[in-house]
């Protein structure tokens, strides 16, 4: 069995968004708290959100030199959507050469990363998100890591899928935004299972339900 991951940066009053689903502001130059991030996403058999992140993930790195991208790139995608296999119609790496092409004459070389042609063969999960989930957590190797959106993260948490939380605090108070943790029914506790503080003002902090 694989336990599900949920990775998330979150502000320091509880958001992973703006109102405008925007979070630019999670993105800082804390070269070692980065590290942290790429390692931890390497530790992962399969990577799944919901469709809009996989869609604008997809457009993103399949040409990204991010150090993100070899992990997002690599290692396979699960995609949660009620358009079945239409939503890999358009992220296949047609808009990535468009991009190539688009770029070119920037005189800016960008090309497909390896592990890009990855996003057009990912399993899309049409069925119970729980029944879909249980199916994925039978396998076998490394963990499941959950990346979003909003709705979806906010989906598998309600309903209890989560195994542990790796949640980067960001250094920013966003006054509002979008919650990931609105949905309970009732309080969850969690235990803390780790803490580790980066020199930028980032803590990421891993939890298990308690």
């Amino acid at each position: 069995m694989r336990d599900l991951i949920l990775k998330m940066a979150i502000s320091i009053d509880g958001f992973v968004s703006d109102l405008d689903g925007r979070n630019s502001w999670m993105f800082g130059a804390d070269q070692e708290a980065k590290a942290w991030g790429v390692d931890y996403i390497w530790n992962a058999s399969l990577h799944i959100m919901g469709s809009r992140s996989f869609q604008a993930m997809a457009n993103y790195w399949q040409t990204s030199t991010d150090q993100f991208a070899p992990p997002m790139n690599q290692i396979p995608k699960a995609v949660f959507s009620q358009q079945g296999q239409a939503i890999l119609g358009n992220v296949n790496t047609a808009a990535a050469v468009d991009a190539v092409s688009a770029n070119a004459a920037t005189g800016q070389s960008v090309e497909l990363q390896p592990g890009a042609a990855s996003w057009a063969k990912a399993y899309v999960a049409t069925g119970d998100l729980a029944e879909e989930i249980a199916k994925l957590k039978a396998g076998e190797g490394k963990p499941i890591i959950a990346h979003g959106g909003v709705s979806f993260a906010r989906s598998l948490v309600a309903q209890g899928l989560v195994d542990q939380f790796a949640l980067v605090v960001a250094p920013v108070v966003l006054g509002k935004g979008l919650p990931l943790f609105c949905e309970l029914a009732a309080p969850m506790r969690l235990k803390l299972i780790s803490s580790k503080a980066f020199p930028g003002g980032a803590v990421a902090q891993i939890y298990r339900p308690a």
